[in-house]
């Protein structure tokens, strides 16, 4: 036997895992996502991308945070990213800067509709992360924080309901280290504790990922 036919009986002996590519997850959003004011390995993308290899996921998480847009600039590129990066599942984060600019609820929840449905075409897995503020338990809040919970059911997607929520709960010393000196971004140690949990919910998606991809292979091969 040559060594080119033993080399390709070890191949088909191998498991799919070992040929497969990595599981593409498009970050699609705002600052947040983009790491804003940050070093580029201190961004969400990259610490969130060193978590998951960390826990032994092949995995490629892609940077389409673009700073400072809102979910009617997400409407205009959603289309454009998604055909530039060909993901296997994608994380929404937007609605940050709507909410800080006054959009109307209703008009921000429409674009992140539209974004959503874009973005699981094809039963692409889907994950939305929200955003609300700590003060969130008075009408406008509670019609915003409502947003997100709703669209993640509309759409079968998983959702994170809150960005921010580990730094609520915190003293507000400890909680002022989360935070940039503009106290809205994360700091690199904010950035950390919010991986903490969105990784979680991000190993969830990657799982409905692979169960899309499942196939049968042969566990042994032979040539004659």
């Amino acid at each position: 036997m040559t060594i080119r036919s033993i080399a390709l009986v070890i191949g088909l002996c191998l498991p799919l895992a070992a040929w497969a590519d990595p599981v593409r997850l498009l970050a699609f959003g705002d600052s947040l996502t983009a790491g804003y004011g940050l070093p580029a390995e201190d961004g969400l993308v990259p610490q969130l991308q060193g978590w998951l290899r960390g826990r032994g996921h092949d995995v490629e998480v892609l940077n389409a945070g673009v700073s400072g847009e809102t979910t009617a600039d997400g409407v205009g590129r959603i289309k454009q990213d998604l055909e530039k990066h060909a993901p296997d599942a994608v994380i929404v984060e937007l609605g940050g800067n709507d909410l800080l600019r006054g959009t109307a609820p209703g008009k921000a929840a429409r674009n992140l509709d539209f974004i959503m449905k874009q973005a699981g075409d094809g039963d692409r897995p889907l994950l939305l992360v929200g955003i609300a503020l700590p003060d969130s338990d008075n009408p406008q809040g509670r019609t915003w924080a409502a947003i997100w919970p709703r669209l993640a059911r509309v759409h079968d997607a998983l959702l994170l309901e809150n960005l921010y929520a580990p730094f609520f709960a915190l003293p507000k010393p400890e909680m002022l280290t989360m935070l940039q000196p503009d106290k809205l971004h994360p700091s690199a140690a904010g950035v950390k504790a919010i991986v903490l949990e969105l990784g979680p919910k991000v190993e969830d998606l990657i799982e409905q990922v692979e169960a899309q991809n499942a196939v049968q292979v042969p566990q042994s091969a032979s040539l004659n």
